[in-house]
């Protein structure tokens, strides 16, 4: 094989290699717009987590707030509206899925719905889980806790489905407390 030969083969294996670099490069640049603008807007982005200050909020009152574009309950419950939601017995409750967590006793129950331990601070979606309607709260409804007017749906002081055609609790979101006052949403 002569050297122009082999000079051949190189340049074509060159060409080869460029012709397909441009390629993945053309195909990247038409098609990154398109992945591009699944990602969140920019708002959304900044609405993504809050922070919200409890410090004004008194025992047995609510704050709601919105996140996301939905209302969220932010509840420092009373030792009546705790002891109420612990001594709730578990085979009543309507959320099949929170009867099937493996947890035997109401007050565990509540304990996971709760950002505390002693569950003074409950925070939920407010949004009903019926049909999206936003339940009425502060001692609502025939079990203390919330009260969706509109169909008929009974939450208790814990924001767990009693009675009505709603299938689900109360969402509960992801929070922390961040200091002794602020609790950070999302």
């Amino acid at each position: 094989m002569s050297h122009a030969e082999e000079n051949a083969g190189t340049r074509r294996d060159f060409l080869y290699y460029a012709t397909a670099g441009a390629a993945t490069v053309t195909v990247g640049a038409a098609v990154w717009p398109i992945v591009n603008q699944m990602n969140p807007s920019a708002d959304v982005q900044a609405l993504a987590s809050i922070f919200v200050d409890v410090g004004g909020v008194s025992v047995g009152s609510q704050l709601t707030v919105q996140w996301l574009g939905k209302p969220v309950f932010i509840r420092r419950r009373s030792e009546a509206e705790i002891a109420d939601a612990r001594s709730v017995v578990l085979g009543d409750l309507m959320d099949t899925d929170a009867r099937n967590a493996n947890i035997r006793e109401a007050s565990a129950d509540d304990q996971n719905r709760t950002l505390d331990e002693a569950g003074e601070w409950l925070v939920m979606m407010g949004v009903c889980t019926h049909l999206g309607c936003v339940p009425l709260g502060n001692g609502a409804g025939d079990f203390g806790g919330w009260f969706c007017p509109c169909h008929g749906s009974h939450y208790d002081t814990s924001g767990r489905i009693r009675r009505g055609p709603a299938p689900e609790n109360l969402h509960v979101p992801v929070a922390q407390f961040v200091d002794e006052t602020t609790i950070q949403l999302g």
